[in-house]
């Protein structure tokens, strides 16, 4: 019996080790395809600051340039794999509770599963791209539709401008926590340098309060357009962007956002290496 006992729970952690091994090649693929979408955005978004360019600063935009380099269909795929990766990660987050003492709470396992959600939509959109049917077109393009036909459901514009006020107090919530420094539980602070850390807090709040400025505006422009009843008033990522440049800052505001969404990116490089999943 003793001799049975051991067998199986040898076998039990040996299971337990495969299927973490999974889930943290996983989740390094995913927040490294998310990382290379972000910089590309973040580039893309600085070209059209200082230089008017017409090419979209969004994940379509950053689909296309990459596509346009060597080897651009590989890269393509393998970014698409990537984020099916991250969905798989926050897929088993919601199955089996996340890294963390908190992480089986009920509360935590609904958030991954929206998160998982969100990247088979992501995931879906890029390997329809490197597959040549286009990804679904521009962000802006998609939330225009979108917000059309929500418009005219029973209660459309109330059902907007709910989303658009969840858009905006999600972008606020992401800012704050990144100024809090909150991700600093789910790192591995031990395993990095006094420099490490300084450069992973620099790129981590500079780029959380960059995306959580484009969320809270894009949310903004939701609410408006259900107020007004105008689809066209909704923005997706590239005209969200576009905006900031027509704020009396200039293109100085859009220049800054731009910076911080790269540093976002490079942020997720950082937490491919050390997050603790």
């Amino acid at each position: 019996m003793n001799a049975d006992a051991v067998a199986r729970r040898g076998r039990l952690q040996a299971r337990r080790a495969a299927t973490g091994s999974m889930r943290e090649g996983a989740a390094k693929a995913g927040l490294v395809a998310r990382g290379v979408i972000y910089v590309l955005v973040g580039v893309l978004a600085m070209r059209i600051a200082f230089g008017g360019s017409r090419h979209q600063a969004d994940r379509t935009g950053a689909l296309q340039e990459i596509s346009s380099k060597p080897f651009g269909a590989v890269l393509l795929w393998a970014l698409g794999a990537g984020v099916v990766g991250m969905a798989v990660w926050r897929l088993s987050e919601a199955l089996f509770g996340a890294a963390g003492q908190d992480g089986g709470k009920a509360s935590k396992r609904l958030l991954s599963a929206g998160r998982c959600a969100f990247y088979v939509f992501v995931a879906y959109s890029v390997l329809s791209f490197a597959a040549g049917s286009g990804g679904g077109g521009s962000s802006d393009d998609q939330s225009k539709d979108v917000t059309a036909k929500a418009l005219q459901w029973p209660g459309g514009q109330w059902i907007v401008g709910a989303a658009g006020i969840a858009a905006a107090v999600a972008g606020v919530w992401i800012g704050v926590r990144a100024v809090l420094r909150k991700y600093h539980k789910h790192l591995k602070l031990g395993e990095m340098s006094r420099r490490t850390r300084q450069l992973v807090d620099i790129s981590g709040v500079a780029g959380g309060v960059a995306r959580g400025l484009v969320f809270a505006a894009a949310g903004a422009f939701a609410v408006r357009a259900a107020v007004d009843y105008e689809p066209d008033k909704a923005k997706g990522m590239d005209d969200t962007l576009r905006s900031f440049s027509e704020t009396p800052m200039g293109p100085w505001l859009l220049a800054c956002v731009a910076v911080g969404l790269v540093l976002f990116g490079l942020f997720s490089f950082a937490l491919a290496r050390w997050r603790k999943v």
